[in-house]
């Protein structure tokens, strides 16, 4: 059964761009969110592609054959992570990637899930984005740039790492973190929430002054924005 506003914020690294060429999964990182928090819930292994890696994907993230030598294959895994995904939402930056080598492993493996639609929605991000910053770079280093996300320990690409970043720039992104509400008040939008308004019969708020100190500095200030910039909109 699909838990209510699960969501899972996955990430891939693979051998090389194409599938279809032959290249597999070598890295798969998730984070849960439930209700648009995230939980204490991972899901993240490393994979033996049984072939080489491209020199050019190494460059990108970082693993290499050596390391992987040792790592389970995807068959020995697959059932795990088709537990941790099944039902959820799945958020994805540029999902036909990854969903394409997830559907590919599948198939290799001759599972019981032929493609990741059958079991999960998808949002992509990466579409997302492009609509709410159209003409504008959307890659996960360009919108933490955007949205403030500190991403300077991120020197390569890895599948948790890049998942866990996603997920802070999907909550703000789709509108922040809701925390003030009950669960029952989340919609299944990504903004949308119910608006409650403050009672009627709630005593009136107490109005504090500010002292002549006070209103001196707030003057002083303006008159600075007016030297620096030429124009302060509260002085006309």
């Amino acid at each position: 059964m699909r838990k209510k506003g699960r969501q899972v914020v996955l990430d891939t690294e693979t051998t090389g761009l194409n599938p279809k060429e032959g290249h597999r999964i070598i890295e798969i990182g998730c984070v849960e969110l439930v209700n648009r928090r995230l939980t204490d819930r991972q899901f993240h292994m490393y994979i033996n592609p049984e072939r080489h890696i491209d020199d050019g994907a190494i460059e990108v993230h970082g693993i290499t054959n050596e390391f992987l030598q040792d790592k389970p294959l995807f068959k020995d895994v697959v059932d795990d992570f088709v537990d941790f995904i099944r039902g959820a939402e799945l958020i994805i930056h540029n999902a036909p990637f990854d969903v394409g080598f997830i559907d590919n492993e599948f198939k290799l493996v001759n599972s019981a899930v032929k493609h990741v639609n059958d079991i999960c929605t998808v949002f992509d991000s990466l579409v997302y984005a492009r609509k709410k910053h159209p003409g504008q770079r959307n890659s996960l280093d360009a919108l933490c740039k955007r949205y403030g996300i500190d991403n300077s320990h991120r020197d390569l690409h890895g599948a948790l790492l890049d998942s866990e970043i996603l997920s802070d720039v999907y909550l703000l992104m789709t509108g922040g973190q809701i925390s003030l509400l009950d669960d029952d008040d989340l919609t299944d939008g990504a903004t949308e929430y119910i608006i409650q308004r403050l009672s009627s019969d709630r005593p009136p708020l107490k109005v504090i002054q500010c002292s002549e100190e006070e209103l001196l500095e707030h003057q002083q200030m303006l008159e600075l924005l007016e030297k620096s910039s030429g124009a302060c909109l509260w002085t006309q």
